[in-house]
């Protein structure tokens, strides 16, 4: 459910199949498939401590290591759709376990 202006709108979900089959409801645009997500879940690394939405985010963008993640800053993460606030922790911890930071 979604509230506008106090009003209570129902959000219509729509039926969807990934390219591997799976099927699955989104009210969104997005063509993220929560089953591929969970099949794809890094083990380890600083990826495998975020959000499917982040961690999808992230790989569009080409930052599947700390050291890629290191050459942008914190806003420049943040403008990219799909990372919250909830994730600069994580992402700064991840870089500081390696010796390094966000970009200044």
């Amino acid at each position: 459910m979604k509230y506008e202006r106090g009003v209570i709108l129902k959000v219509e979900k729509i039926l969807k199949v990934c390219e591997k089959g799976h099927t699955y409801y989104k009210s969104s645009d997005c063509i993220s498939c929560p089953t591929c997500d969970k099949e794809n879940k890094p083990q380890n690394g600083f990826l495998s401590k975020l959000s499917s939405p982040a961690r999808n985010a992230l790989a569009h963008k080409g930052i599947d290591t700390v050291q890629k993640l290191s050459t942008y800053t914190e806003k420049e993460i943040l403008n990219i759709h799909g990372i919250g606030p909830a994730s600069l922790p994580v992402l700064r911890n991840s870089l500081e376990e390696h010796g390094l930071s966000f970009k200044e």
